[in-house]
């Protein structure tokens, strides 16, 4: 058995790679087509002939004010969707299958303009990309935006696929999850994750019926994509720079809160329940979830310590963001990267918390050594879901 056993352990360990992983290149895309948020209610009720709700419409602009966006980025452009009557009078199956067609030409496209990006930045070839992570709420194909970006991208024919489909805002973050386990175990990995978002998918008309609570998905969600090029050993070829340090992750569900956020892929698309209480009971539990997370590594935490971290936040709301500050006493600059990025894009589900690190990276990179060496990334999901990951920013 000794005999048996030596070799296998020694294979193991030539097979991991020797340190933790790390963020390596960033790369963010948004489509074309912009529409400012004050002005988004009158385009929404136009759009979708509906202007005749007036209340309704009085409502959605109370929203849309309250969300703080400034802007957001769209696929389905006015002629778009009137070139698909159905995606607006609700006719069932004839309509899903038409969004599904529209996302399977336009995602692989928005994500490979990220991915190319992050590449860039990364410095290697394609080629060496040895692992895919595809994470859409988009979508419900297979093979899909992850045969489409590896072909657009030249990907090598054995890149190792994997995708995650309806995992909500926090699927961002359960990629780069992913992502750092298949680096640190397979020595040598290069893994690019993309997460790529269109919302035509869960894009419809104003109902009758409809309440505060039921419009907040077409007031908040807008489209974009984000890639990640992660590795964990011989950074130093090729001009490699090790922007973050991923250094654990951890996932918590808060039980019996299936109601304040889900997903479901029915006739008319995406659709789901996004509660106005979220904001605050997300912030009421991530304290406990983050010093769950915290507490083996010794580092920050706990009261009058909160700042003493950066904060790679997923800004579901404006909302959200506010009350997390409340609850942390967090200094108004620790969560400014996340408050211009929904400001400036809205909530882009499994993309945003990529565009948060990028943004994060870019104000670092002014701060100097005055930036925080340790920092959380934090997202929330289906579930209701929170996902954290422990970061260090290597500094140069």
């Amino acid at each position: 058995m000794p005999s048996t056993l030596a070799p296998v352990r020694e294979i193991r360990r030539a097979q991991r790679a020797d340190g933790p992983a790390a963020v390596l290149g960033i790369g963010t895309a948004n489509p074309a087509f912009c529409v400012l948020q004050d002005e988004f209610p009158d385009y929404y009720f136009r759009v979708t002939k509906k202007e005749h709700l007036v209340d309704l419409k009085d409502t959605f602009k109370t929203l849309c004010r309250l969300t703080g966006l400034e802007r957001r980025f769209f696929h389905h452009t006015e002629q778009l969707l009137n070139a698909h009557p159905g995606f607006i009078n609700g006719t069932p199956s004839s309509s899903l299958d038409a969004r599904l067609d529209i996302v399977a030409e336009a995602a692989p496209k928005l994500a490979a303009a990220a991915a190319t990006e992050a590449i860039a930045r990364w410095g290697r070839p394609a080629t060496d990309i040895t692992h895919l992570v595809v994470a859409t709420s988009s979508e419900a194909r297979a093979p899909g935006a992850d045969l489409g970006l590896a072909a657009l991208l030249g990907l090598r024919h054995d890149v190792r696929r994997t995708v995650l489909q309806l995992n909500g805002c926090s699927a961002g973050c359960a990629a780069l999850c992913l992502a750092k386990d298949l680096a640190e175990n397979n020595r040598g990995a290069r893994v690019l994750v993309a997460c790529v978002e269109l919302t035509i998918t869960s894009f419809r008309a104003p109902r009758e019926d409809d309440t505060f609570d039921t419009l907040i998905p077409q007031a908040l969600f807008g489209d974009g994509a984000g890639a990640v090029v992660v590795g964990a050993d011989a950074v130093h070829a090729a001009g490699e720079r090790r922007l973050f340090e991923m250094v654990s992750a951890s996932q918590a569900l808060i039980p019996g809160t299936e109601h304040l956020l889900n997903m479901r892929l029915g006739e008319g698309g995406i659709d789901g329940d996004v509660s106005a209480k979220l904001p605050i009971f997300a912030a009421r539990h991530l304290e406990r979830c983050l010093l769950d997370a915290l507490a083996p590594l010794a580092i920050g935490g706990g009261e009058g310590k909160w700042n003493d971290l950066f904060w790679a936040v997923h800004p579901g709301s404006r909302g959200i963001l506010d009350h997390i500050d409340s609850v942390l006493r967090l200094e108004p600059r620790k969560l400014a990267a996340s408050r211009a990025v929904v400001r400036d894009y809205g909530n882009m589900l499994s993309a945003t918390v990529i565009f948060v690190l990028d943004e994060l990276r870019r104000r670092m990179d002014e701060e100097g050594d005055e930036a925080s060496e340790w920092g959380v990334m934090v997202g929330f999901g289906p579930g209701f879901t929170v996902e954290t990951m422990v970061l260090h920013a290597t500094k140069y």
